[in-house]
Parts: C-alpha cells; structure tokens; sequence
C-alpha cells in the first residue's frame, strides 16, 4: 500500500476519533458538567493522536506539509458533513457544498505541479 493511501486511511480514522472528540459532548453530555466534557473528550482525543501522528509521519514521506494539511482538510469535511447530519441532526445546506468547492480548489492549487 503506498504511503499516500495509508495516510489517507489512518487520517480518516483519526478524524473520527477528533470529530467525536471535539463535538459529541455537544450532544452527549451537555447537561454535564464541563470537566467531565473535557475528560471524555481528552480520553478520546488520546486515541485519535495514535493514529494522527503515525499518519502524518507516513503522509510526508510522499506529500510537502501542505499537500498533508489540505489532505487533511478534505477528510475533515468529508468526515464531518456525515458526522454532523446523521449523528447531530444538523441539516445540510449550501454551505457544505460551498466549503466544498473551495477546498476543491484548494487541492487544485497545492497539488498542482
């Protein structure tokens, strides 16, 4: 498996993780109290940083820094725009798909030779 595909793997897996971490207690243990958001979200964000940084490690060994950071943006959104609809009933809107087109374009650019 080439190291473009492995960083993309392990990024999704990691964004995942990060998504819930990040935004879950939103929904879960909002009427929580905020320590116990915090924990749980470092407790998951741990595991999301062993394969994060694997697959950073990995992603540059074929991609510049800035090829990685927008690989990595596009697997944020395709992860989050699922993560935000199906799991926090958000609605979808033009805005994602905005988002979208520029990050196109952002690829366009940065992986152009």
């Amino acid at each position: 498996m080439s190291a473009i595909v492995q960083a993309i793997v392990l990024l999704t897996i990691s964004n995942v993780f990060m998504t819930f971490a990040w935004y879950a207690h939103l929904k879960d243990v909002r009427s929580k109290p905020l320590l116990l958001a915090i924990l749980a979200s470092w407790s998951i964000a741990f595991f999301e940083y062993l394969v994060q940084v694997p697959a950073n490690r990995i992603g540059y060994t074929a991609l510049s820094l800035g090829q990685l950071k927008i690989l990595q943006e596009v697997i944020t959104l395709t992860v989050f725009v699922p993560f935000a609809v199906f799991y926090m009933k958000q609605g979808l809107d033009w805005n994602y798909f905005y988002a979208g087109l520029c990050l196109c374009g952002a690829v366009y650019f940065i992986f152009r030779s």
